[in-house]
């Protein structure tokens, strides 16, 4: 996978940032799914074409709203722990991952798994056992409430501490502080990532890290896209349901450049007042909203005097996940 570092950027001199200031909108790209959320979608998808209704499902199997309404149209019930879910009956993990606990309890009950772990999540588990087996004391960099630091965390609870802040960095206590390790979750925003790592480095000099970081490409890349598109733009609007924490941070990015950025589950949440004095409005989204809720929002503003919106293409993205072997099996085995 090539370090979006190593991509093009738009330009200041880009004659769609700044051409004449007549109403236009600009069209970030990428934008909205990515691997790990198409992956996902689609698992649940084939397991209701393959195995038919219901298919249950643990918590949101990404965080968008539409996304999960339209899979519970189609069949999929949404609980939020393996209780609700009938004993034997067949169950999907979420896009976030779980903890081990989780896992002991599906086998508990007998229950058929899929497993939707996006590869990405599943790397940093990895290395949080890694690094618990090797007796580190381990720093999770993220948000505690968030489905991915549950499950990064379970699995190694006991030498495990999540922190947010700056302050909850400079308050850590550990048994050796020199056999410590950080992990961050995959969709934070970069800058904060940073910020958190740095402080972490200097609390603990000998910290020891991921060999790679642990933010996953798409959140990485759809922040870049801000970042180079926000100063020519008016406002940014990311389409995105609130407990997305991509969608969330994408709006963090285009605020602490000075551009004024809202996040909305869908054009209806767009109000009149935001486009007041507005020219030029930059539209992107996360990467687990669909492609026809920013189509929906593109209309919107075209109606509203904006024109066709302009693509601006920070760097490609080609990145695709194969199907989880349960999945493959049952489509092997459908077709015999």
């Amino acid at each position: 996978m090539t370090s979006t570092l190593d991509q093009p950027s738009v330009v200041s001199d880009s004659p769609v940032l700044n051409g004449p200031s007549t109403k236009r909108i600009l069209l970030l790209k990428p934008r909205g799914f990515c691997a790990g959320v198409v992956r996902a979608i689609d698992i649940v998808q084939i397991a209701l074409d393959t195995f038919g209704a219901p298919i249950y499902v643990r918590k949101e199997i990404v965080h968008n709203s539409y996304v999960v309404d339209d899979l519970a149209k189609k069949g999929a019930i949404f609980v939020n722990e393996l209780d609700e879910v009938p004993e034997g009956a067949r169950v999907i993990y979420s896009a976030h991952g779980v903890s081990p606990a989780v896992r002991q309890g599906a086998r508990e009950r007998g229950l058929k798994v899929i497993d939707a772990t996006c590869p990405l999540v599943t790397k940093v588990h990895v290395e949080a056992i890694k690094f618990a087996k090797q007796g580190y004391s381990l720093v999770l960099v993220g948000h505690r409430d968030h489905e991915e630091v549950e499950g990064t965390q379970g699995e190694a609870p006991d030498v495990t501490q999540v922190v947010s802040t700056v302050e909850e960095v400079e308050a850590l206590v550990v048994p050796d502080p020199d056999k410590v390790a950080y992990l961050t979750q995959t969709t934070l925003s970069l800058d904060e990532a940073g910020t958190m790592i740095e402080a972490l480095k200097r609390k603990f000099p000998n910290i020891a890290g991921p060999h790679a970081q642990d933010i996953c490409y798409a959140t990485e890349n759809r922040q870049t896209a801000v970042k180079n598109v926000a100063h020519g733009a008016d406002l940014v609007l990311v389409v995105g349901s609130k407990n997305s924490s991509n969608s969330n941070r994408l709006v963090e990015v285009s605020k602490n450049l000075g551009t004024e950025g809202y996040l909305i589950d869908k054009a209806d949440d767009i109000q009149g007042a935001w486009l007041e004095g507005v020219n030029r409005v930059a539209v992107t989204a996360g990467a687990s909203a669909p492609e026809v809720l920013v189509q929906e929002v593109v209309q919107y503003l075209t109606e509203r005097g904006y024109g066709s919106a302009e693509e601006v293409e920070v760097m490609p993205e080609n990145v695709r996940f194969g199907l989880p072997p349960e999945i493959v099996q049952a489509i092997s085995s459908a077709r015999s």
